[in-house]
C-alpha cells in the first residue's frame, strides 16, 4: 500500500481541508480510533458516529467498544442515537460462553485426534486455554458484522494502547492458533490416508478453514486504504508522544491505513498564567511531535479544550465544530514561568508499616504513572532501612517518560532506596516457552523413533499455544513475587494497567493456579514419558509466587489499592465500578485520588471548569464517604525526580490534621 510520503503534501492536504477526512468518507466500513489511556478516544469514536449517521441518514452504522470499561453510555448521557446509528458495548466474556457453546465440540475432537490427552484431560485444558480472550472475542464479532455487511460503516473505541494493538493484530494470533489446531489435526489426516487412502475433508477441516479464511477477509479488509482507518488519539503532553509514536511504529507494521493524527484539549492562548503555561507546555510537545520523522506524513488536527465535560447531545454534536487543521510547529515564545509547588487536599495517611504492596488504579490518563512514581520515591526517602520496589506490568509502559530515565526489564536504581522497572511480560512468556521447548527437545531425543512422535513432537512442542489469555502478564506479577521473597525489597508499588485489563488480572491468578495444576497433573500420570526438569522447575516456582500474591492481594494488612480518578462524571462512575470490583474480589481499597483539579481562578475557562469540577467532587464525596479522598490540583505535567519528589512530599505531610479537616 502506498503511504503519502513528503511532509509538504501532508501539509497542503490539511490547509485544504476544513475538517479530517474521515468525518465525510462516505466509503469507509472500518474507523478504529486508539492511543494511551485518558486521551479522549471514547468522545472521538463516538462523535464521529454521530456526525457519520446524521450526514448519511440511509445507511447504517455501528458504534462499538472493545474495552472492558466501557464508557459509550456514559459519554452519550442523555442522547439518544439517530434510528441509523446502533450502539453497542461488547461483551468479550458474553461472546466467548457463546463460542464454546457452539464449537467446542469441534475443538475437544480436534484435540483427541491429535493428542495423548484423555477427554477429561482435554476438556479442562480447552476450558482454561482460549487466548486473547477480550481481543479475541471482539475480533471475531466485529469480523462476522464486517465480512455479513450489517453494517455500512462500523467504529470502533478501542482499549488503551496495548490492548488495540493486540486487536489489531489477531488475525496473526489467529492464524497461530488455528495452525496449532492444523497440527493436531495432521496425524489424523495421515493415518486416514495410510489405512484408507481418502483424503476427504470433514466438518473439522472446514470449521479451521472458516476460521482461517473469515481472519484473512478482516486482515484484508483492515490493510484496505479505501474502506479502513486507524486514528491515533492523542494529547499534547510528553508521555502522550511518546506512546503515540509507538502505536504509528506497531500499526505501519501491520499495514493498516492512517492518515490523520487527533491532538485533543488544547489549551486557549489567553492571559491566564494557568492556562498560558498550559499552552507553553503544550506547544513544546507539539514541536516534539513535528520532530518525529515518523510521523511527518500525517495530517495533525487540534480540538481545544472544552469548559463542558464533552457529553451528552449539544456537547458531542459540536466537538467537531472547532476542529483545526496544525501545519507547522509552533513558536518557541516565551519560557515557561516556573511551575508552582503542587497543592493538595486532605494529604494521603501514611501507609501503615506493614504495608507491602500498593497498587496504583484507574481510568486510563488520570495520572496513575504520575501518582505511583512520587508515593514510590517518598516511601524510599521516609521509611528508614527499607527498600522499595517501583514496577509496571501492562502491555503499554510510562515509567520510563515520568521518572525521566530510561526505564526496562532489569531492576533499575532510580534514587536511594528505590528500584524501578517495567516488566516485558511478552518476553518473560516467550522465555517460559523457549524452556519448555529446550526440555522437550531432550525428551524427543532421549526416547526411541517411533511413528507417533512424527506428529507427536509438534504437538507436544506447542501445547503452551493453549494457555490462558493474559498469562504473560500473571508470570510478570510473580516474577516481582520472586524478588519480594529473595528479600531484595520491602515494599512494592505497582502502576497498574487501565481499570478494565486490571480488573481482569486480579482475576486471573484463579485461573492460571487450575492451568498449573492441570500441568502438575499430566507430568505425574505420564512422568514415565513426559520428563521436562527444568520446565518442571519453572512452574513448581511460578505456583509457588501466584500463592504468594493472591495471599498478599487479600490481605488489607499487608497490600492496599488507591483509586485515581479525575473530576469529570465518565471518571465517576468507571471509579465506581473499580471499587466495586475491588470488593468483590476482595482488595482493600483505603482512600483515592482526585487528580489533575483546575484550581480556583479568575480566568473564564479555569472558572467553568472549576464550577463543573466542584459538582463531581461533590459526588465522590458522597458515593466515598468511608474512605480517604484526595484532591490534588492541576500544576503542569508533573515529571522527572524533583517535581516528583515534590509531589510526593505534598501528598503525605500533615496527613492526620488535613484528612481530618476534610472529612465529609
Amino acid at each position: 500500500m502506498k503511504r503519502e510520503g513528503p511532509r509538504e503534501g501532508r501539509i497542503r492536504c490539511a490547509e485544504n481541508m476544513a475538517a479530517p477526512l474521515f468525518l465525510d468518507n462516505r466509503r469507509l466500513q472500518l474507523l478504529i480510533f486508539g492511543g494511551k489511556g485518558g486521551v479522549g478516544k471514547t468522545t472521538c469514536a463516538t462523535a464521529a458516529a454521530l456526525r457519520l449517521a446524521k450526514r448519511s441518514p440511509k445507511s447504517s452504522f455501528l458504534l462499538v467498544s472493545t474495552d472492558p470499561a466501557h464508557s459509550l453510555a456514559d459519554s452519550l448521557a442523555d442522547l439518544l442515537p439517530p434510528d441509523n446509528l446502533k450502539v453497542f458495548e461488547l461483551d468479550a466474556r458474553e461472546y466467548l460462553a457463546t463460542f464454546k457453546q457452539k464449537h467446542n465440540d469441534k475443538l475437544r475432537e480436534i484435540a483427541a485426534r491429535g493428542t495423548f490427552l484423555d477427554d477429561d484431560e482435554i476438556n479442562r485444558f480447552l476450558d482454561l486455554s482460549l487466548p486473547g480472550l477480550d481481543e479475541l472475542m471482539a475480533f471475531l464479532e466485529i469480523s462476522a458484522w464486517v465480512e455479513n455487511r450489517s453494517y455500512d460503516c462500523i467504529i470502533v473505541d478501542t482499549a488503551p494502547s496495548g490492548h488495540t494493538l493486540r486487536l489489531l493484530s489477531m488475525p496473526e494470533f489467529l492464524r497461530r492458533w488455528l495452525d496449532m489446531l492444523e497440527t493436531l489435526l495432521a496425524k489424523h489426516r495421515y493415518m486416514k490416508w495410510v489405512f484408507s487412502r481418502s483424503s476427504h475433508r470433514d466438518e473439522l477441516d472446514a470449521f479451521l478453514e472458516e476460521l482461517a479464511a473469515s481472519a484473512k477477509r478482516m486482515e484484508v479488509l483492515l490493510q484496505d486504504p479505501v474502506h479502513c482507518r486507524f486514528v491515533p488519539v492523542m494529547l499534547a503532553e510528553a508521555m502522550s508522544v511518546r506512546e503515540t509514536v509507538s502505536i504509528v511504529k506497531e500499526v505501519d507494521r501491520l499495514k493498516l491505513p492512517m492518515t490523520d493524527i487527533v491532538i485533543n484539549r488544547l489549551y486557549p492562548d489567553n492571559p491566564c498564567a494557568v492556562c498560558g503555561d498550559e499552552r507553553l507546555r503544550q506547544s513544546r510537545e507539539l514541536r516534539n511531535l513535528f520532530s518525529q520523522t515518523s510521523l511527518s506524513r500525517f495530517a495533525l488536527w487540534i480540538v481545544p479544550l472544552y469548559a463542558e465535560e464533552v457529553r451528552g447531545r449539544k456537547a458531542l454534536e459540536s466537538f467537531w465544530d472547532q476542529v483545526e487543521p496544525i501545519t507547522e510547529a509552533p513558536p518557541a515564545g516565551r519560557e515557561l514561568s516556573v511551575a508552582p509547588p503542587p497543592r493538595v487536599e486532605a494529604a494521603v495517611p501514611w501507609p501503615p508499616p506493614e504495608t507491602t504492596l500498593l497498587i496504583f488504579a484507574g481510568k486510563g490518563g488520570v495520572g496513575k504513572t504520575t501518582l505511583a512514581c512520587a508515593t514510590a520515591l517518598q516511601l524510599a526517602r521516609n521509611t528508614s532501612g527499607k527498600n522499595v520496589l517501583l514496577f509496571s506490568a501492562g502491555p503499554a509502559h510510562s515509567l520510563s517518560s515520568c521518572l525521566e530515565m530510561q526505564i526496562d526489564s532489569r531492576p533499575k536504581a532510580v534514587s536511594s532506596g528505590l528500584t524501578a522497572m517495567e516488566i516485558d511480560s511478552e518476553a518473560e512468556f516467550r522465555a517460559l516457552k523457549n524452556q519448555y521447548a529446550g526440555d522437550i527437545e531432550k525428551f524427543l531425543e532421549s526416547v526411541s523413533g517411533n511413528f507417533d512422535l512424527t506428529f507427536d513432537r509438534e504437538v507436544l512442542e506447542r501445547i503452551l499455544d493453549l494457555s490462558p489469555p493474559g498469562l504473560d502478564e500473571v508470570m510478570a506479577l510473580t516474577r516481582v513475587m520472586a524478588l519480594l521473597a529473595s528479600g531484595s525489597y520491602d515494599v512494592l508499588v505497582l502502576d497498574s494497567a487501565s481499570t478494565g485489563h486490571l480488573i481482569r488480572l486480579l482475576e486471573l491468578p484463579e485461573i492460571i493456579d487450575q492451568w498449573l495444576k492441570l500441568f502438575f497433573e499430566l507430568f505425574l500420570k505420564y512422568q514415565q514419558v513426559f520428563r521436562l526438569t527444568r520446565f518442571s522447575q519453572e512452574l513448581v516456582a511460578m505456583s509457588k509466587n501466584l500463592k504468594r500474591l493472591r495471599e498478599l492481594v487479600s490481605d488489607p494488612a499487608r497490600a492496599a489499592l488507591y483509586a485515581v480518578s479525575i473530576p469529570t462524571d465518565m471518571a465517576f462512575e468507571e471509579t465506581q465500578d473499580l471499587v466495586a470490583a475491588c470488593e468483590r474480589l476482595p482488595i482493600s481499597v483505603p482512600g483515592l485520588f482526585l487528580n489533575l483539579v483546575t484550581p480556583p481562578s479568575d480566568c473564564a475557562l479555569c472558572s467553568a471548569l472549576y464550577r463543573r469540577e466542584s459538582l463531581v467532587r461533590n459526588k465522590f464525596h458522597r458515593s466515598f464517604s468511608g474512605r480517604d479522598v484526595t484532591v490534588v490540583y492541576r500544576r503542569g505535567e508533573i515529571r522527572g525526580l524533583r517535581r516528583l519528589a515534590e509531589l510526593g512530599k505534598a501528598l503525605y505531610q500533615n496527613t492526620r490534621v488535613e484528612s481530618r479537616a476534610y472529612a465529609c
